[in-house]
């Protein structure tokens, strides 16, 4: 059965009393220090993680997936602190384990090279803005990473990796990787070594916080497919970021962000897709941009995405 999570937003009760009555049945906590102890001791309290539990759980709501500390630039390059931070993920991990949570991902730092796109708003219909980016329009290019960087940033993942996947059979808990965002070539996650992950590690807890959009930044409707079916058929599509994208990468040599039912994809032939491969988990419209009338505490745009899932989700029940 697919459902829908949302993301932590502010965790008042006014947002999670409005995010259940929408109809969304799960949380997502995006950012590695947003748990209480994270800043101060490297890793979540767990007295406190269990509190944020209990309080989304009195809405009927769930914790679908968290976010590790970030693995940041002291240890991709061997700075002083860099295996406390290894440490303090892993450490994060068992605490999450602890208090029952199911999924994890863990952030790496250089997986992208944002200096190499130009970022802007774009208008879309009746003058709601979203995010674009384009290579076309990025001038003073500097030097991409050179294959020896780029596969001593891959060593550095693994080292991660090679810790956190025995913990994570050993706990129970699946490591979800999401992809480079933005896929630019060569990016470790934007492309091939993408499919690196599940050959280095084909532990069943090792896959994919497979997000739509990001893909079809790479290359449209049918990469997104294909992906989907390649890895869904091997059970390693953990969860899905729902998002709709005009042009991409390799087409247009940029992209933009606009509202589901605005864009290149059509989105119906992707729970198809997922339906076809047994696809059992949370999905999340993620990116979502701000229409009319959006504010702190209105929540228009994501009341909208809710609703068009939801009307995806009652059309696929009844598709043959």
């Amino acid at each position: 059965m697919m459902r829908i999570s949302v993301w932590h937003g502010d965790m008042s009760d006014d947002y999670l009393k409005t995010v259940t009555q929408l109809g969304a049945e799960a949380i997502d906590c995006g950012r590695g220090d947003w748990f209480p102890g994270v800043k101060e001791q490297g890793y979540p309290d767990l007295d406190e993680l269990l509190k944020i539990k209990k309080k989304i759980h009195s809405y009927g709501l769930e914790i679908n997936r968290v976010t590790l500390p970030d693995i940041t630039d002291v240890f991709m390059k061997d700075q002083d602190g860099a295996e406390a931070e290894l440490e303090n993920t892993c450490n994060a991990l068992k605490v999450f384990a602890e208090a029952g949570v199911n999924m994890v991902r863990q952030r790496f730092e250089g997986d992208t090279f944002p200096e190499r796109l130009t970022r802007s708003n774009t208008p879309h219909r009746g003058g709601y803005i979203s995010r674009s980016e384009s290579a076309w329009l990025t001038r003073d290019l500097p030097p991409p990473p050179s294959q020896e960087e780029i596969e001593g940033w891959w060593d550095h993942f693994c080292m991660v990796y090679d810790r956190l996947v025995p913990l994570a059979e050993e706990h129970n808990i699946r490591i979800a990787l999401h992809p480079s965002d933005t896929p630019l070539p060569d990016t470790p996650f934007g492309g091939i070594g993408f499919h690196r992950v599940i050959d280095a590690y084909p532990s069943q807890k090792v896959g994919y916080l497979y997000c739509c959009g990001t893909r079809s930044e790479a290359g449209g409707l049918p990469l997104v497919l294909d992906e989907l079916h390649n890895y869904g058929r091997k059970g390693r599509v953990f969860m899905i970021h729902l998002r709709n994208t005009r042009g991409s990468l390799a087409t247009a040599g940029g992209f933009e962000e606009v509202l589901l039912d605005d864009g290149d994809m059509n989105m119906f032939k992707i729970l198809v897709e997922l339906k076809k491969v047994g696809f059992d988990g949370y999905l999340n419209p993620d990116h979502i941009p701000a229409i009319h009338g959006d504010t702190t505490s209105s929540y228009q745009g994501l009341a909208y995405s809710v609703g068009y899932m939801k009307a995806l989700f009652a059309a696929l029940s009844v598709e043959g």
